[in-house]
């Protein structure tokens, strides 16, 4: 067999997947989850997380009603929705995830097929929207987050991966559409949840973290 050249190693890297298509997740693993996520802690046991599952036939629908949501109105990406003292974290994690992909910075097509990646939920067997009620605000926001990271926690426990994306909750009438969320409902964000593609470059990467001192004080006096 040839060595692979530089041209066909990026080919394969921008054709791997996140996530495993055929690999679907077992409904008892995802009920498992699910119910210890249940347990998470919330303002007065309001439990304001509301989640929709889609897979199957369902999901395939969603995704080519979110494609062309886009398609029809693409979102502005970049640093949208973040101040901009902070718009520099978005832009060193999108360097490491492009350079894992073998993106180059100026290939514009390249890292748009990419961020398309996100509306077909990186092709992951479950799709899901994270809602909370309207009438609902920050205090609950954060019941909602305490449930969403002991899903993803009690998934991985499991041997399943999931990723949270807020790119999803952009197109809400095309969530509610597609999932019959009522209207009281907000979507927040969406989430793909399946079995890793290994030869997915992305995968791999051990994103940097602050300093525990950057981000935490300790007061003795």
């Amino acid at each position: 067999m040839t060595e692979m050249g530089l041209d066909e190693v990026i080919r394969e890297r921008r054709s791997s997947r996140m996530f495993l298509p055929d690999k679907p997740v077992p409904r008892d693993l995802l009920d498992e989850a699910l119910a210890l996520a249940m347990r998470a802690p919330s303002n007065s046991n309001t439990q304001p997380w509301h989640v929709h599952l889609a897979t199957g036939e369902r999901r395939t629908r969603l995704v080519d009603a979110l494609l062309a949501a886009v398609a029809a109105s693409p979102p502005a990406i970049g640093s949208a929705g973040l101040p901009p003292r902070f718009a520099h974290l978005r832009r060193q994690s999108g360097a490491l995830i492009y350079g894992a992909m073998g993106i180059e910075r100026e290939d514009a097509e390249g890292r748009w097929n990419a961020q398309l990646r996100n509306w077909e939920f990186f092709r992951a067997p479950v799709a899901g929207v994270v809602c909370m009620h309207r009438d609902f605000g920050t205090v609950d926001a954060m019941g909602v987050g305490m449930f969403l990271q002991t899903l993803l926690l009690a998934l991985t426990e499991r041997g399943i991966g999931s990723c949270v994306q807020v790119s999803i909750a952009l197109y809400p009438d095309v969530l509610r559409e597609q999932l019959e969320i009522p209207d009281e409902l907000t979507p927040l964000c969406g989430m793909s949840i399946g079995y890793a593609d290994p030869s997915f470059p992305a995968n791999h990467l051990d994103t940097p973290r602050n300093p525990v001192a950057d981000n935490v004080v300790f007061l003795e006096r």
